[in-house]
């Protein structure tokens, strides 16, 4: 065996080795629990049946048929668990539809056929390139209509969420959904290419798993998808108290105030100061300092491009529009414009 063929054992079987150990977390060493976990679970286990099926025909030699017809037939299970992925992750208290077995029964079906393939009759029948070439040609449209359903399913809940109604948990999940499911296209998409065997190495196909698997692995823990489920769509009155404080926060101008705080501005709405800074980070998409400041700094590009204001200096900018203190000012300033209030007004005058 050649050195570039070890090679691409090892990245191949890493992606795999790296999916079931991820499955493994999500469904018996993750202390929250949910349905949605442990379809991920069991979705990326159904993969590492698929990908070690090809790892192991591209490097293997002398597959038993078996082996074969049923790796493949895990594309089959693996559809319906992706659609509920993403019912349960964008569906309050989701739960199984009573029917679901009733999308098994494809997977169900082949795999049962799949037990009587032999050997003999895999090498020496004339109807295998028919039966192999019909049920690959099924299983990869199956596997197809499914990940069309999911991103119909996606589609349908960011046009019913619109921009304002998105919190951040809101827009983490369908970032996370919609990098998952270009994910599945990726891998869709590689192995009908190693149909073409002669064009496509098949070996391309476990290889794109792998980088998928790590790049999706990043983004959930870095999106915290795993923390989420489709709770977090539930219809509350965090929106309408969110108007609440951004019209005492921006119409009354209490940003100017340099003594605001998240305690002052929780007794004034008379909620909790946990509760005010939660409604302040998912739907400003900002913590309760930078909510503030924002609003403080475009008051204060208002006053560096006036040519009426050039007589007066940066300092006193800085405490007209509630800051403190003149090196908050510049660095808030630079946080949310990228240059000095100095360079601005040089700028903009």
């Amino acid at each position: 065996m050649s050195f570039l063929d070890i090679l691409l054992i090892i990245v191949s079987s890493a992606g795999l080795l790296h999916g079931v150990l991820f499955a493994f977390y999500l469904t018996v060493f993750k202390k929250k629990k949910t349905l949605s976990n442990l379809l991920l679970g069991l979705i990326l286990v159904c993969m590492a049946f698929r990908i070690g099926k090809s790892v192991m025909l591209n490097f293997g030699d002398d597959l038993e048929p078996i082996f074969i017809f049923i790796g493949l037939t895990f594309l089959l299970l693996i559809g319906p668990l992706l659609r509920w992925y993403v019912l349960g992750m964008t569906h309050p208290d989701f739960k199984l539809p009573k029917y679901y077995i009733s999308e098994f029964i494809p997977f169900i079906l082949i795999f049962i056929a799949s037990l009587f393939v032999t050997k003999e009759w895999y090498e020496n029948s004339k109807l295998v390139i028919i039966i192999f070439s019909s049920g690959l040609v099924f299983i990869y449209l199956h596997f197809a209509f499914y990940i069309v359903l999911s991103w119909r399913i996606l589609k349908r809940i960011k046009k019913q969420y619109k921009e304002e109604q998105q919190t951040k948990s809101r827009s983490a999940i369908l970032h996370w959904l919609y990098l998952l499911i270009i994910g599945f296209v990726l891998i869709w998409g590689s192995y009908v290419l190693n149909i073409l065997d002669e064009t496509v190495p098949y070996v391309v196909g476990p290889i794109v798993y792998s980088v998928v698997i790590y790049f999706l692995s990043f983004k959930a823990f870095q999106l915290k998808a795993t923390e989420q489920d489709g709770n977090v769509f539930k219809v509350n009155n965090n929106n309408l108290l969110f108007n609440k404080i951004s019209k005492l926060v921006i119409d009354s101008k209490l940003y100017l105030e340099a003594d605001v705080s998240l305690a002052k501005l929780s007794g004034m709405i008379g909620k909790s100061t946990q509760l005010t800074s939660s409604v302040i980070n998912q739907y400003a998409k900002r913590n309760f300092n930078d909510f503030i400041n924002y609003y403080r700094i475009q008051d204060a590009k208002q006053l560096l491009s006036n040519t009426g204001n050039d007589k007066y200096t940066i300092s006193s900018i800085a405490f007209d529009t509630g800051f403190s203190s003149l090196s908050s000012f510049n660095g808030a300033f630079k946080k949310f414009e990228g240059i000095t209030p100095s360079s601005y007004r040089k700028n903009n005058l």
